[in-house]
């Protein structure tokens, strides 16, 4: 069996009582980066076989896992933070499992896109999560494609690029409501909400760490 747990996003308090009992019972837990994972059962006195599941090692070792399935083990899939397989490795072990009739358990909490989405005062009734958009090839088109978007937009963007981004939207639909979250759940959690126009003249000039996510309210949305 294998069980996808959502782990926090930020505040270790958010972990649910389910995933804490899930971790404690399985033989092993695959996971992005084996330290961070290390410090969050370590936090909850757990002691588990780590195994290193990421986006460069994922397609190589996804036959090993189903493996260790199929001999019986009981394994848990876990991301750095949030949901797995959201924006994070996880889909093509879980696509295979499914493949090979070994059945996959979603132990559910926290997941960043819907954790912004709650808070944003925007449409939550039809939206749309992107991910991190593109980077160069494909971001003006990305861009343009918002000024018709008939459903709330949802995607990452990293502290990087986070102030080009805020400054393309000014530009490209200045009038449109959209709020960028920062650090959520975390002790520096920040939200800025208004027009693209608004944000751009409230965003900090100095240059923010952090983990962003953005939304954009369809174009109906006043």
């Amino acid at each position: 069996m294998l069980y996808i747990i959502s782990t926090p996003i930020g505040n270790l308090g958010d972990i649910t009582l389910r995933a804490l009992e899930t971790l404690k019972s399985v033989d092993a837990v695959l996971c992005e980066d084996t330290r961070v994972t290390a410090g969050l059962l370590d936090h909850f006195n757990i002691k588990k076989r780590l195994i290193s599941l990421n986006a460069q090692n994922e397609n190589n070792k996804t036959a090993r896992i189903i493996e260790f399935l199929k001999s019986g083990e009981t394994i848990a899939l876990v991301s750095d933070a949030g949901t797995p397989s959201i924006s994070d490795p996880g889909i093509r072990l879980i696509s295979e499992v499914i493949k090979n009739n070994i059945k996959v358990v979603p132990i559910p909490g926290v997941s960043a896109p819907i954790t912004a989405l709650t808070i944003a005062g925007l449409p939550t009734d039809t939206f749309s999560f992107d991910g991190f958009i593109p980077q160069k090839k494909g971001r003006q088109k990305y861009l343009s494609s918002l000024l018709t978007n008939e459903r709330t937009a949802v995607f990452f963007e990293s502290s990087h690029r986070i102030e080009k981004l805020i400054n393309e939207l000014a530009v490209v639909i200045p009038d449109r409501k959209m709020a960028v979250c920062r650090e959520l759940t975390k002790m520096h959690e920040e939200v800025w909400r208004g027009t693209a126009a608004q944000i751009k003249e409230a965003f900090p000039a100095y240059i923010i760490k952090g983990e962003f996510v953005v939304l954009i309210s369809p174009v109906w949305w006043k």
